[in-house]
């Protein structure tokens, strides 16, 4: 650039700083925030419900105490008995946490040899965890898996008709969040494959907004254990109901997590012997002298508890979708998808004892289903 050149170029920028001085200056408004854009509708595939997709129909009886689960000590002569059973819907959610807290009622006896009565996943848990404190565990069963009552379960983590509010004790409900904590943990522990346990997303849909006091509530007491809880606005929502609460949990297909616990059980040096204990004599012929009671619904007959009811659950399974990869809570059914099929539920008859599948029951579900998925946008 040469001389004259180079005095335009400094005098146009001396000019224009010039003018920048003399220009009025003007303080802008913060800039606004855009106003959010509206939930797009959430895109969920649907649950094929057809009747010649139906691959069985099962029936289970859930052990039920309106004062909730027991945990107990007992002495029979020279024998200690621990009870720990009566976790009516929630015997594989709460089975890691109230096994620990009988645990450590067994901790305080010096015996090397326990026996655990029953083979369902409460008394699995319990077994391994005293294997874990270096006992030598001795399982006795009438029934091992596939034939257990938890074979049947639904086996969501969450703890449902465990108790009936207003009948509890007073030292019950810290037992309980205990339990639901030592429990969720464990099996936090123990996602993946090999135990068939994954986190779901749940939707939890009802004509009126889910009240606020129970355990799937905003106030919960555990609610912590109940991750990305939140309610769907209307445009995000594709189920034909207007109120639908979403929050995440795990789901435990028992046809894969009970033979895993047994193998585990077995590699850990335990031994079950299959056989039914009828009465409190027959305690007195097992060589431990301490005893872990899981026996569920059979510690009526066997320890005399009458407060022990059945609430009867049935499933009817539909051929598998492995596209479907959350589970639905439409009032009075529920929707939760395994690898063994679409496990379809909705009955909690108490006080019936038959295990036969009841026929109205399944059409009421099967109807409720396809009309639910039939109407998803």
């Amino acid at each position: 650039m040469d001389r004259r050149s180079a005095i335009k170029a400094i005098g146009i920028l001396a000019g224009t700083a010039a003018m920048e001085a003399c220009a009025p200056k003007h303080v802008g408004q913060a800039a606004l925030p855009a106003p959010p854009l509206p939930s797009p509708l959430l895109k969920l595939p649907k649950v094929n419900v057809q009747a010649d997709r139906e691959i069985r129909t099962v029936v289970g009886l859930r052990p039920f105490r309106p004062s909730g689960f027991v945990l107990a000590d007992q002495k029979f002569d020279d024998k200690l008995v621990v009870h720990n059973y009566g976790h009516g819907g929630a015997g594989v959610t709460l089975s890691w946490g109230t096994g620990e807290l009988a645990c450590r009622k067994v901790d305080a006896v010096e015996e090397k040899n326990v026996a655990v009565l029953g083979c369902g996943a409460v008394g699995l848990a319990t077994a391994r965890l005293l294997q874990e404190r270096g006992r030598n565990v001795t399982i006795y069963a009438k029934d091992l898996p596939p034939n257990t009552t938890s074979n049947i379960a639904g086996a969501q983590w969450f703890p449902v008709y465990v108790f009936r509010r207003g009948q509890t004790a007073p030292d019950f409900m810290p037992r309980f969040i205990e339990a639901c904590h030592l429990a969720n943990r464990r099996y936090q522990l123990m996602v993946g494959a090999r135990y068939g346990i994954r986190w779901l997303p749940n939707y939890e849909m009802g004509a009126d907004p889910i009240p606020e006091g129970g355990l799937r509530s905003f106030d919960s007491p555990i609610r912590d254990l109940v991750p990305e809880m939140r309610d769907l606005d209307a445009a995000e929502n594709p189920f034909p109901f207007p109120h639908v609460r979403q929050f995440q949990t795990m789901l435990i297909e028992p046809n894969t997590y009970l033979p895993a616990m047994l193998q585990d059980f077995r590699i850990a040096g335990g031994r079950i012997e299959v056989r039914e204990v009828h009465n409190i004599a027959e305690l007195q012929t097992l060589p431990e002298r301490v005893i872990v009671n899981c026996t569920g619904l059979g510690a009526k007959a066997l320890f005399g508890d009458e407060e022990l009811t059945p609430i009867k659950g049935q499933l009817t399974f539909l051929l598998p979708q492995p596209e479907i990869q959350y589970c639905a809570l439409a009032e009075d059914l529920y929707m939760f998808p395994r690898s063994d099929g679409i496990a379809l539920g909705g009955t909690h008859e108490v006080g019936v004892w038959s295990l036969e599948p009841d026929l109205q029951a399944k059409q009421r579900i099967v109807a409720g289903q396809q009309k639910l998925f039939s109407e998803m946008r």
